[in-house]
């Protein structure tokens, strides 16, 4: 059988450059989005570039046949999906990114969608994987999680404890499926430059200003994290994190709060 990856979310932004990437190194490519339309859209995208075989499918969040369907039909192309990148993701701020959910008034249907979605769903489509990587003693997992894990912001409690949750159940993943020679490994991004950022414009909470590295991460700096991970380069490696936040996480305070305070106290001075 001939080996290939397939990532969740994989129609644009990280997603897609994921596709991308392990394209360009000879992989074929299966991608899924909620829309099948979108997803075949995509790896037909993929295809025509790398010149590689790709399939897109549409699968609905908490439909577990869905992914025994999914993972039969990838049988059936004979082909053995090497590396699982869990990219999709319930970003947990209702219908306002900017205001997010609010504790005392978030349904807690909608709290709880954040988990059906990164939680349960991954772990689905995981153990879908891990019954054919077992038998082939090789395969690796990569969750594509965030820094929000360890550094919270406001009114995203529910996306916060669900990443979270994903470190832990990845580390509880390498104990339990390493002995099969499968690996289970996080990438935690900062601040990437999707759409929805770029739209915010002011609105943004977070851009190269605060992180040490003076950059926020473009998407093709996600996928070369999550190629690592997924590939034989990090053969031995299971069971840890890789931030990729322009040293965001790293640091007590951004050093940008340095230079504003002093230009607060030059301003008190003068008016003083």
């Amino acid at each position: 059988m001939k080996k290939a990856m397939l990532v969740t979310g994989g129609t644009v932004g990280t997603g897609l450059a994921t596709a991308e990437r392990f394209a360009k190194e000879g992989y074929d490519v299966f991608i899924t989005s909620r829309s099948a339309e979108r997803a075949q859209e995509a790896a037909d995208q993929v295809a025509a570039k790398y010149g590689v075989f790709a399939k897109g499918y549409g699968l609905a969040v908490g439909d577990e046949q869905a992914v025994i369907d999914v993972f039969k039909d990838i049988d059936s192309l004979d082909r053995f999906v090497e590396t699982v990148v869990l990219n999709a993701a319930n970003m947990g701020f209702g219908d306002d990114p900017v205001k997010g959910m609010d504790f005392f008034s978030v349904p807690v249907a909608e709290f709880q969608g954040v988990f059906e979605t990164n939680l349960v769903w991954n772990f689905m489509i995981v153990r879908q994987a891990a019954l054919r990587m077992k038998e082939v003693h090789k395969g690796a997992i990569v969750f594509i999680s965030s820094n929000t894990a360890y550094r919270a912001i406001p009114n995203r409690s529910a996306y916060c404890a669900s990443k979270g949750g994903i470190n832990a159940m990845s580390k509880a993943f390498a104990i339990d499926l390493g002995p099969y020679g499968i690996r289970s490994n996080v990438v935690l991004p900062g601040t990437i430059k999707t759409a929805r950022w770029v739209k915010m414009g002011s609105k943004q909470i977070v851009n190269g200003e605060l992180t040490p590295i003076g950059d926020i991460s473009d998407f093709e700096d996600i996928a070369n994290a999550a190629w690592y991970l997924g590939s034989d380069q990090s053969k031995n490696v299971t069971g840890t994190e890789i931030h990729v936040d322009g040293g965001m996480s790293c640091q007590l305070y951004p050093q940008v709060l340095n230079t504003l305070k002093k230009e607060h106290m030059e301003r008190m001075g003068q008016e003083n």
